[in-house]
């Protein structure tokens, strides 16, 4: 399975935010967790449901929206 097959964005979950496998677990409820300085370990442990290819998948998603980013600098 592709990592990136796990992130799901269904409108009737979460207002269409991208989410794991259809959860109402978000990619960006993960990363948050991750900044706030949780392990892997903790977040798994507060949401039994996940799994640790779901958390790679969320730091897959997010580094490919950054990714495709675009920036926008404006001259003084």
């Amino acid at each position: 399975m592709n990592l990136l097959d796990r992130i799901t964005i269904n409108p009737d979950v979460l207002v269409g935010k991208p989410t794991i496998r259809n959860l109402r677990i978000s990619v960006d409820q993960i990363i948050k967790a991750l900044a706030a300085g949780l392990t892997k370990d903790e977040i798994l442990e507060e949401y039994p449901e996940l799994e640790k290819d779901d958390i790679k998948a969320a730091l897959l998603y997010a580094s490919k929206v950054l990714e495709s980013e675009k920036i926008f600098t404006i001259d003084a």
